[in-house]
């Protein structure tokens, strides 16, 4: 765990963003279009949370016999988008905590399993861009993604920051795995509406994974980076 913070990495969805219902959603729609009729909503959410959409791909090419590729991923998108226009809020308190680490001179990135395209119109249409304008990095630009510590070593690096300084901001176990697995002190978060009325169960399952805290409020990650910061 580290002792002082110089940077945040964020995971987006969940953390950021409250669109993990959305994403959640848009994936089992269109698996239950390919014919996987037995897929639910339950069953995404708590296996593949915060993993590369690579990994999804897979999981859905097994359960169609057939090899899935990049369509799969662009009709996910193109449903996300269109519910995007008309739901995506930003999780409450975004905006003052990236404010305050600004002003606080704490490094800040993004790092999700999105791919890039999907990453670049969430933080465009989450109004996100003015703090992560060049510093939001996607799965899509490692060899592996979460949980493997790729991209979070790779965000660590492009910041300049070295990974034993850097906390990292997740709701999914996959990410505080890999979060930990780049030698970087990882915070859980369940306070997206996709985890309505499971935090306390999520929140234990977080702290399995590595999570040296975890919170429902984004305010309370403001106050616990800030007392840690340099």
């Amino acid at each position: 765990m580290a002792e002082t913070i110089k940077a945040v990495i964020f995971d987006l969805d969940g953390c950021l963003v409250d669109s993990e219902t959305l994403a959640i959603g848009a994936i089992t729609d269109e698996m239950r279009e390919m014919g996987i009729n037995d897929v639910t909503f339950e069953e995404i959410r708590s296996r593949f949370l915060g993993v590369s959409m690579r990994i999804i791909c897979e999981e859905v090419g097994k359960r169609t016999g057939r090899g899935i590729g990049s369509e799969f991923v662009e009709r996910v998108e193109a449903r996300l988008f269109a519910r995007y226009a008309r739901e995506l809020r930003q999780i409450a308190g975004a905006e003052a905590m990236l404010d305050s680490f600004r002003k606080r001179g704490i490094a800040m990135a993004i790092a999700t399993g999105g791919s890039i395209r999907r990453m670049g119109e969430t933080v465009r249409m989450g109004g996100l861009t003015p703090w992560f304008d060049g510093a939001a990095f996607s799965a899509d630009q490692v060899a592996n993604g979460k949980p493997a510590p790729d991209l979070f070593l790779f965000a660590a690096e492009q910041l300049g920051v070295a990974p034993a300084d850097c906390v990292v901001l997740e709701d999914s176990p996959h990410g505080v795995r890999g979060a930990v697995a780049a030698g970087m002190s990882a915070v859980g978060f369940v306070g997206g509406s996709h985890l309505n009325g499971m935090e306390d169960d999520h929140a234990a399952i977080l702290q399995e994974a590595g999570a040296a805290r975890v919170f429902k409020r984004l305010e309370d990650v403001n106050g616990y980076v800030l007392a840690k910061a340099i």
